[in-house]
């Protein structure tokens, strides 16, 4: 494991756990930090070894927003490009592998961008969540690109005007994660959910990801034509060929390692 001054790096059987690391700011998002994150996220996809990213926080919170004294877009002593806010956001989104978010504590602000951002959301189910930035006068503009998709306009309207806290429960019910579990129990869900990634192909799990953000963007026609080419192209593919001899052959297909 490797550390840095504002986050942790970890790889754990299949995945990278990066661990968002200023507990005594409620992990508030830096520009160092930023810096960091985007600089781990790289890392991550480009390691072979690596089936998903897992985004977590230190202490009791998983992030407490932009940190105002140092906010994103400014240079850190390990990093010679200054990341943005939506850099980062972008690189979750667009990240080759899956991204879990582990929400192990609240999440305002910002850092629900990051929630929104990932792929899969697991979260304490007493994990507080709120879109704050009205209680200061301003808006939650950036994260509004990852967040409304989640929630809708209905609910993003009425969340975003009150800044009203909502817990982990609630947070599964308006869409904005998958699953809520008791503190204790976080890491443990997380980890069986990591396993269950680790039975698709990584190419497969990588062109799912594209899916989803691609087919609702289409017209019907459209999103017909470009599946059905899309499908002929995946199925012509090594790992198709080999995920369909694992199953003709009733054998785990390579990509399945064993524990």
């Amino acid at each position: 494991m490797s550390t840095t001054q504002v986050t942790l790096y970890e790889i754990r059987s299949d995945a990278a756990w990066i661990t968002l690391n200023r507990p005594e700011r409620r992990n508030a998002l830096s520009a160092e930090l930023v810096n960091d994150l985007y600089r781990h996220i790289e890392a991550a996809n480009a390691d072979d070894s690596v089936r998903c990213i897992v985004l977590t926080g230190a202490g009791t919170a998983f992030c407490s927003g932009a940190d105002l004294k140092s906010p994103p877009g400014q240079l850190s002593e390990s990093s010679d490009h200054a990341v943005s806010y939506p850099e980062l956001l972008t690189a979750i989104m667009e990240s080759s592998k899956p991204v879990i978010a582990a929400v192990n504590g609240p999440a305002f602000a910002g850092g629900l961008g990051l929630v929104a951002a990932s792929d899969i959301i697991f979260c304490d189910e007493a994990a507080q969540f709120s879109f704050s930035e009205v209680r200061i006068g301003v808006i939650p503009a950036m994260i509004a690109v990852v967040c409304l998709p989640k929630l809708g306009r209905h609910q993003g309207m009425r969340l975003f005007l009150t800044g009203e806290r909502f817990n982990g429960r609630e947070a599964v019910a308006l869409g904005l994660a998958h699953r809520a579990v008791p503190g204790d129990q976080l890491v443990q869900a997380v980890q069986e959910e990591i396993g269950t990634l680790g039975l698709a192909g990584p190419i497969a799990l990588q062109e799912c990801k594209k899916l989803v953000r691609r087919v609702p963007e289409l017209s019907v026609a459209e999103a017909f034509a470009e599946t059905a080419e899309w499908s002929a192209r995946v199925f012509r593919s090594e790992e198709a060929a080999e995920g369909l001899a694992a199953f003709r052959e009733k054998r785990k297909a390579s990509w399945v390692r064993v524990k």
